[in-house]
């Protein structure tokens, strides 16, 4: 079983910055893929941006410029450093980490949530 717990959701104006951080623990697969999905009310959940334990990464194009994606392997950890924050960025937004290999394709954190103000 893997458990992802996030931190670092908030309400910031545009224009700020926020740090998301996401922490992994249990039975996990070296081989994975986390990032970040977030979901605004009444839209579906959309990629933001992701790495794989490798360091590739890929971010959505709403977010290229503004946000960077960045882990620790060591520590089982993943966090999003968004800048030039704008209202149409408020979501809740979800940790995720999808191994290569396992019975489960992909795992989710609870989610936090995340506003900016006009």
């Amino acid at each position: 079983q893997v458990q992802l717990v996030e931190s670092g959701g908030g309400l910031v104006q545009a224009g700020g910055s926020l740090r998301l951080s996401c922490a992994a623990s249990g039975s996990i697969f070296s081989i994975n893929t986390m990032g970040w999905y977030r979901q605004a009310p009444g839209k579906q959940r959309e990629m933001v941006a992701v790495i794989t334990s490798g360091g590739v990464t890929n971010y959505a194009d709403s977010v290229k410029g503004r946000f960077t994606i960045s882990r620790d392997n060591a520590k089982n950890t993943v966090n999003l450093q968004m800048n030039s924050l704008k209202p149409e960025d408020t979501a809740v937004y979800y940790c995720s980490l999808a191994p290569l290999l396992g019975p489960v394709s992909n795992y989710w954190g609870q989610g936090t949530q995340v506003t900016v103000s006009s």
